[in-house]
């Protein structure tokens, strides 16, 4: 992890919530000082806290990001309900406020009004498009996606999206960034609708949706297939790399040797699942069956997920 320059050391990060929280502290990991804001007051404040909590376990668990202590982490954090002064200083600013168009545009024309043209302009959204949430801004050259994977302190990956205007430099800047804080950016070279994360994901999803839906595997064994199989090296390797290595002379071999029953089963897929209540009925009721809706359930099964998450992150370091 590179050394933080004098000009570039301070991140404004635009709401307290789970993502702004997260993105705080991945930003002081890198010995960032970070400025949280949020426009309901005492909200910020109360972040504090909890990222403070959250540090303080991490150290315990000696799982902590960063070379910085947990003490040494939280004195470069500060709490803001007064935009103005949030953004004070600041090379970058990351978004976090909720998924809606019209809130995001608005918390943008806002931080457009008190930041120079230097400043990069960023968002955490993970479904909007850039040319859609920037498109109030006079300088959209600046702005940039910056999408983050849940939970990110654990999950690295960082899909970085430019909005047409985006110069290379703003993209340069950003992927730095990232890789300074010890994130995983992916630069994608043009904006699309869902990204590439989620597109690649919502493709895995219907298939597998499909398949449980016709009868012909189980909810628990489907995410078998994924756990067990396709998950076992995609934590490592990509479907780009896998192909190119099942097969004696590579990627140009696999396509002679599979190429036509990849086409005559990718041509066997039904139609996008509507994915509605009546469809969902069974499906639903199977995977609950498995792990219970209620929020006990569930809340032991994220937190069995972020455990597995960080040993995994500590074995791929």
């Amino acid at each position: 992890m590179s050394t933080v320059t004098s000009e570039e050391r301070i991140i404004s990060v635009i709401g307290s919530g789970l993502i702004g929280r997260s993105w705080a502290m991945v930003f002081l990991s890198g010995g960032y000082r970070v400025k949280i804001y949020d426009n309901q007051p005492g909200q910020a404040m109360k972040a504090l806290q909890e990222v403070r909590t959250q540090l303080e376990e991490l150290q315990q668990a000696q799982i902590l990001r960063g070379e910085l202590s947990a003490a040494e982490q939280f004195s470069l954090l500060s709490s803001h309900d007064d935009l103005s002064q949030a953004l004070e200083g600041a090379f970058f600013v990351q978004e976090c406020v909720f998924e809606d168009l019209e809130a995001k545009q608005s918390v943008f024309q806002a931080v457009e009004s008190h930041v120079s043209e230097s400043v990069i302009i960023s968002s955490s959204t993970s479904c909007l498009l850039p040319s859609n949430i920037f498109s109030r801004l006079q300088n959209r050259k600046r702005c940039i996606v910056s999408h983050p994977v849940n939970p990110p302190y654990y999950v690295r990956l960082v899909e970085l999206v430019p909005h047409p205007e985006t110069t290379p430099e703003v993209m340069q800047r950003s992927h730095a960034l990232m890789i300074r804080v010890g994130q995983s950016p992916a630069r994608l070279r043009k904006e699309v609708d869902g990204f590439a994360l989620n597109r690649v994901q919502y493709a895995v999803i219907a298939e597998a949706w499909r398949l449980v839906k016709e009868g012909i595997i189980s909810v628990q064994d489907i995410d078998l297939v994924m756990t067990e199989g396709l998950g076992m090296r995609y934590a490592f390797i990509g479907p780009m790399e896998t192909m190119h290595l099942n097969a004696p002379e590579g990627l140009g071999d696999y396509l002679k040797r599979y190429r036509e029953g990849m086409r005559r089963v990718l041509s066997s897929f039904g139609p996008v699942p509507e994915f509605s209540e009546e469809e969902a009925k069974t499906v639903v009721q199977e995977m609950c069956d498995l792990i219970p809706n209620d929020q006990q359930h569930l809340s032991a099964r994220r937190e069995r997920r972020d455990q597995l998450l960080m040993g995994l992150a500590k074995l791929k370091k």
